[in-house]
C-alpha cells in the first residue's frame, strides 16, 4: 500500500507540497558545502580522493629521481648501521662520480662519529698508539670535505618538543616571501634535528623531511615549513633548488595563506598551509638502487648523470615505512622522490579555493533539478533520475581528476543531494497519504449512499458471503489438520476475503486478503480476486511463488478502478507440516506454539497485489510442529475502534492468544475468543473495518 501511494504521489499528487522545505534544506546544505577546510565529511572525502589515486595512478614520464638504498644487502656486506663516516664518504664519492644534479641525504647525523680516530684515541691511555690515532684526520672532517665537492642537500626533521640532538636553529638557504613569516599558516616546529654544524656548513642545502600523516596515511606533504620563525623548504624543493642552480626559493603568499612555491622556472601551486596533495604513481622498484651496487661499481656509466639522487636507509628496522594514499606501504623517502617526479612531469594534484564553489554549483544544479522534476515523475522514473545524477557527479569528479588533476569532492555533493531528495519524497508522500485518505472517505460515502438507494448492497452481501467456503463442510474425514475462518463485513458488503482448498491429496492452499477501499467496488474486486487466485492455483503450476505471481498478473490486467489487495497466502503440506508463505504487503501471520507462545512470522517482503505487475514474490518456508496453529488476520482486528477512538491493537491480540494455550488446539475456539474480545472492545461503536480471521492447526501426520 505504501509503494502504491508513493507512486501516485510522484505522479503529481499535490506536486507543489514539500518544495519549500526542500529548498530551505538545500540552502543550508549549500552553506555547509561552501565552508573551507576538509568539509563536513572529511573521512568520506579522503576515501574518495584515495580511490581516485588507486584507479588513476600517475604515469611516470621522466623518472628524474634515483634512490640509493642502504638496504639489507648493503648492511650485510658492510656491517650494521651506523657506518663509519668514511664508508658514507666512499658512497657519496661513488655517486658524485656519476655527475648527478643533486644528492639528498635522508640521514640524520647529529652526533660525531664514535669510530673516528680521535674518538678512539680519547678512550686509550697515553702512548704511541693514542698519538698516532690523534694525528689522523677526523672522519667527520673527511665526510665534510667530500660533501663540499658534491651537490649535497641534508635532511632535517621537525620536532614539537625538545629532544636530545634537537635545536631551535637550522641552517637554511634563502626563502623569499613578501609577507610576514609569523602570519603564514605553514606547518611549524619549535625545534629540529639535523646533522652536525660542520656537515651543515659543507652542504649546498638543507630541507625538511617531515610530512603530514592523516590517520597514518600520507596524502599531503608540505613544500615549506618553519623552525621557530625561520622558513625551511621541504627536502624535495631544496633538491630542486640545488639541481637547478637557483639561489633561493620564492613563496607567493598573502592574507589567505600560501599560494605557490617556486624554484627557477618551476611554480608549484599549494594549499594555504603550504602543502600539496602528492600525486602517487604505482610502486616502481626501478627507482631504487642498492648502495652495494654503487659501492661495487656495478652501475653503468652515466646511470646517475643529470639525476636527482636521494641516499636513504631502507634496511629492516632502519626506516619508517608509511602507507600512501594508494594504500602502498613504502619507505618514507619514496614520498619525496614521487613529489619531485610529479613536479618534473607537471602532474600536480590541485584543490584550488574555487573548487568548493564548483561543488556548491553542482549541488545547486542537481537540487533544483530534483525539486522541479521529482514531483512530476512516477517512482519508476524518479529512481533512474536520481541514479543518473549520482553517476553524473561521480563521473564528473573522476574526469576532472583523470584529465586535470583536480580534486572534486563528489561524495559531499551526492550526500547533500540525497538529503534534499529524501526530504522532498517524505513531504510528498505525507501529502499523498492525507489526500488518499480524504478521497477514500468521500468515495466510500458516495458509493454506499448510491448502493443503499438502489437496493443493491443486500444482494451483493448475500452473493459475497456465499462464495466463501465453510471449514466444517470442506474437509470431511480430514484429521491431519483443522481449520476455522471468520469474515464479518463492517458494512453490507466488505473488501476482505479468505479462501482454502486442497491442491492435491496432501497440500492445502489457504489465503487471507484485504482489498483497498470500502463498499461495493471493494466487494466486487474481492470476489474477482478470490476467483482468479483459485483459478490460477488449480489450473497452472501449484507452487506458491507461481500462484502468487500469476494471481498478481491476472488481477493487474483488468483493474480499471486501480484497486489493490494486500494478501498473505500459503500452502500446508499436511503430510509433514511444512508451510510455504507469500506475503504481499499484509500483516505478518502469527504462530501459536504448543506451549502457548505467540510468534510473529516474517513481515511482508513484497508490495500488495496489483501494485507492480512484474514483481516476483519471494517464498517464506516454515515447519509446523504437531499441535501448532497459524493465525492470519486483516487490519480490521487490530484497527477496531471503540467509542473513544482507541484501537484494539496488536498487543491486545497477542496477549489474548497467549492466554489461550488449551484453546489453541481448537481453531474454532481461537476464532470465537478473538471475535468476542474484539466485540467487547468495540462496544456500541460502529465497526470501522471488516473483521477477518483464519486459524489453521496442523495435527501431525496421521
Amino acid at each position: 500500500m505504501l509503494l502504491r501511494l508513493q507512486t501516485q504521489a510522484l505522479g503529481g499528487v499535490r506536486a507543489g507540497r514539500g518544495r519549500p522545505l526542500a529548498l530551505v534544506l538545500a540552502c543550508l546544505l549549500a552553506v555547509a558545502l561552501s565552508v573551507g577546510g576538509d568539509g563536513l565529511l572529511p573521512q568520506l572525502r579522503l576515501a574518495l580522493f584515495n580511490a581516485y589515486q588507486v584507479h588513476f595512478p600517475r604515469q611516470r614520464a621522466t623518472g628524474p629521481v634515483q634512490i640509493i638504498a642502504i638496504d639489507e644487502a648493503s648492511l650485510k656486506e658492510f656491517g650494521q648501521w651506523p657506518w663509519p663516516r668514511t664508508r658514507l664518504t666512499e658512497l657519496i664519492e661513488h655517486v658524485n662520480a656519476q655527475q648527478p644534479l643533486a644528492i639528498g641525504l635522508d640521514i640524520l647525523m647529529p652526533e660525531p662519529d664514535t669510530t673516528s680516530p680521535e674518538a678512539l684515541a680519547a678512550r686509550l691511555p697515553a702512548g704511541p698508539l693514542r698519538d698516532s690515532l690523534a694525528a689522523l684526520p677526523a672522519y667527520d672532517d673527511v665526510l665534510a670535505a667530500a660533501m663540499r665537492r658534491a651537490p649535497i642537500v641534508l635532511g632535517a626533521a621537525g620536532f614539537a618538543h625538545a629532544e636530545a640532538g634537537t635545536s631551535d636553529a637550522l641552517r637554511v638557504w634563502p626563502v623569499h616571501v613578501k609577507w610576514p613569516v609569523s602570519s603564514l599558516p605553514v606547518m611549524r616546529f619549535p625545534r629540529a634535528m639535523s646533522s652536525l654544524p660542520l656537515l651543515q656548513a659543507a652542504a649546498k642545502g638543507q630541507g625538511l623531511l617531515s610530512v603530514n600523516l592523516e590517520r597514518g596515511i600520507v596524502r599531503r606533504a608540505p613544500l615549506v615549513g618553519a623552525i621557530g620563525e625561520t622558513l625551511a623548504p621541504a627536502l624535495s624543493m631544496e633538491l630542486l633548488r640545488v639541481a637547478t642552480g637557483s639561489s633561493a626559493l620564492e613563496i607567493e603568499a598573502d592574507a589567505d595563506g600560501v599560494h605557490s612555491v617556486s624554484v627557477g622556472a618551476l611554480r608549484v601551486p599549494t594549499a594555504p598551509d603550504g602543502t600539496v596533495w602528492v600525486n602517487f604513481s604505482a610502486p616502481a622498484m626501478d627507482r631504487y638502487i642498492s648502495a652495494l651496487d654503487v659501492m661495487r661499481g656495478r652501475l653503468a656509466d652515466g646511470a646517475l648523470q643529470n639525476k636527482i639522487v636521494i641516499v636513504a636507509m631502507t634496511g629492516l628496522g632502519l626506516t619508517d615505512y608509511k602507507t600512501n594514499a594508494r594504500g602502498d606501504f613504502m619507505p618514507g623517502v619514496d614520498t619525496h622522490a614521487q613529489m619531485i617526479e610529479s613536479f618534473f612531469d607537471g602532474a600536480f594534484l590541485r584543490r584550488p579555493g574555487w573548487m568548493r564553489w564548483a561543488e556548491v554549483a553542482a549541488f545547486a544544479a542537481c537540487s533544483l533539478l530534483l525539486v522541479w522534476s521529482l514531483p512530476k515523475l512516477r517512482l519508476l522514473l524518479a529512481v533512474p533520475l536520481g541514479g543518473a545524477l549520482v553517476l553524473g557527479v561521480y563521473g564528473g569528479g573522476t574526469l576532472l581528476f583523470a584529465r586535470a588533476g583536480l580534486l572534486f569532492d563528489a561524495t559531499g555533493v551526492v550526500c547533500a543531494v540525497v538529503l534534499v531528495g529524501l526530504s522532498l519524497l517524505t513531504s510528498m508522500l505525507a501529502a499523498a497519504v492525507r489526500d488518499r485518505k480524504h478521497s477514500d472517505r468521500a468515495l466510500q460515502v458516495a458509493r454506499v449512499s448510491a448502493a443503499k438507494t438502489a437496493g443493491e448492497l443486500g444482494a451483493a452481501r448475500r452473493i459475497q458471503m456465499a462464495t466463501l467456503p465453510q471449514a466444517a463442510l470442506s474437509f470431511p474425514g480430514e484429521r491431519r489438520f483443522s481449520l476455522e475462518a471468520l469474515l464479518e463485513p463492517a458494512r453490507e458488503v466488505g473488501g476482505d476475503l479468505y479462501d482454502f482448498f486442497m491442491l492435491d491429496r496432501d497440500r492445502l492452499f489457504f489465503m487471507v486478503g484485504d482489498v483497498s477501499g470500502k463498499g461495493l467496488p471493494a466487494s466486487l474486486f474481492m470476489v474477482v480476486a478470490k476467483a482468479l487466485s483459485k483459478s490460477v492455483a488449480l489450473r497452472g503450476p501449484s507452487e506458491m511463488a507461481a500462484i502468487m505471481n500469476g494471481a498478481n498478473r491476472e488481477l493487474t490486467r483488468e483493474n480499471p478502478e486501480m484497486l489493490f489487495v494486500s494478501s498473505v497466502a500459503g500452502i500446508l503440506d499436511a503430510s509433514n507440516g511444512q508451510v510455504c508463505l507469500c506475503n504481499a504487503g499484509h500483516d505478518a501471520p502469527r504462530r501459536l506454539t504448543v506451549d502457548g507462545r505467540v510468534e510473529h512470522l516474517q513481515a511482508a517482503d513484497g508490495p500488495p497485489l496489483c501494485v507492480m505487475d512484474d514483481f516476483e514474490y519471494p517464498v517464506q518456508h516454515y515447519q509446523l510442529q504437531a499441535g501448532e496453529c497459524l493465525c492470519l488476520t486483516t487490519d480490521g482486528i487490530n484497527e477496531a475502534m471503540n467509542e473513544a477512538g482507541a484501537l484494539y491493537g496488536n498487543e491486545r491480540l497477542d496477549r489474548l492468544l497467549a492466554t489461550l494455550p488449551a484453546a489453541a488446539a481448537i481453531p474454532a475456539a481461537v476464532v470465537q475468543a478473538v471475535r468476542d474480545d474484539v466485540r467487547l472492545h468495540v462496544g456500541l461503536a460502529e465497526p470501522s473495518d471488516d473483521l477477518t480471521l483464519l486459524v489453521l492447526r496442523w495435527n501431525g501426520a496421521v
